[in-house]
């Protein structure tokens, strides 16, 4: 049987359409083939707290996956790890920690380090906790504690059980610390992953840049300000008071968790009234009612000054916040 030419062209155009649409279906899953290839080969880094995770994360770019030991919006001083982040600790290419600072993780890591492991501890010039304990172990009244039934020793035990270390940890709340971690983990980055090792150290170099400006804001911000004392609800802020030569009173030590004593509470509400203190500082990780009570029986206000342990808001990254602290210690020590 003959066909007419419009049969012919409709029967070759169906083939076509036909062998499109396989074309089409075979292309499918390669591009999903390429787009796992293509994660495959991202270097896999764990971080153990937010401010080494936003280090990482704006260091490596785009051929890196980072994912963080501490839970989004967690505390970071006593983390627990799960099996889960346990494994995929062990499946990770890096690990970039804080030596020291999380016990689980120093442990975590002697049991299943993966190929590379970046402590930052030996390029941000830790500070000994011992100074800042002092001062506020000194502000105990042993007597008042004992008079009152209150076991100090015990207390005083509990603390170091959660915090046996003998530097502070919050290196970040000093820029040119932060800047400093950037730079060693731009030249671990490097030598983990040669091919890229360019976009590492250059993507370093400019973080450091960024956070050195950031370190001057601080400084020149909080340069003439009326007062020069802070008052926070725990020893925090002990890189930001050395980088600014501002003085830091904490509520409580370095230990979040642990209780102010009566005689701490009394001494901090004599020293506001000495000085003149308008604000007493409170953290978004930490139960404010000690700091809020302790200021509306003082007739001053609350602030929050964040120690950026963990991301309190997805909005704002660790450089957002520190300019909101900038703002909040200008407001509060009325600065020029």
């Amino acid at each position: 049987m003959r066909r007419s030419f419009s049969q012919t062209s409709l029967i070759l155009s169906g083939i076509t359409c036909a062998a499109f649409l396989l074309s089409a279906c075979s292309t499918a899953p390669s591009t999903t083939t390429e787009q796992s290839s293509s994660s495959l080969n991202k270097l896999h880094v764990m971080t153990s707290f937010y401010p080494l995770q936003y280090l990482t994360e704006k260091i490596g770019g785009d051929h890196i996956i980072v994912s963080s030991l501490t839970p989004e919006g967690a505390e970071p001083h006593d983390l627990e790890i799960t099996p889960s982040k346990a494994n995929e600790l062990a499946s990770s290419e890096a690990i970039v920690y804080l030596k020291g600072f999380q016990p689980a993780v120093d442990e975590a890591i002697e049991m299943q380090a993966p190929k590379t492991v970046i402590d930052v501890s030996s390029a941000v010039q830790l500070l000994s906790s011992q100074t800042e304990e002092a001062d506020h172990d000194a502000d105990h009244d042993h007597d008042a504690d004992h008079e009152s039934g209150h076991d100090h020793e015990t207390e005083h035990a509990d603390h170091h059980h959660h915090h046996d270390m003998d530097f502070d940890p919050h290196f970040w709340l000093d820029p040119t610390r932060m800047a400093q971690a950037a730079t060693a983990i731009g030249q671990a980055l490097a030598s983990a992953d040669p091919e890229h090792a360019q976009t590492y150290t250059s993507n370093a170099a400019s973080l450091k840049k960024n956070l050195e400006d950031l370190s001057t804001s601080l400084v020149q911000g909080t340069a003439q300000c009326e007062h020069t004392t802070f008052v926070t609800a725990h020893t925090a802020f002990g890189y930001l008071a050395e980088r600014t030569k501002l003085t830091q009173v904490g509520i409580s030590g370095l230990d979040p968790d642990a209780s102010p004593s009566p005689a701490r509470l009394k001494e901090i509400a004599e020293l506001v009234k000495e000085q003149g203190i308008t604000t007493i500082f409170t953290e978004a990780l930490i139960d404010p009612k000690v700091a809020e009570t302790l200021a509306q029986d003082l007739g001053i206000t609350t602030a929050v000054l964040d120690p950026i342990e963990s991301q309190s808001s997805p909005d704002k990254d660790y450089a957002a916040v520190m300019k909101d602290n900038i703002a909040a210690l200008r407001t509060a020590l009325s600065c020029k």
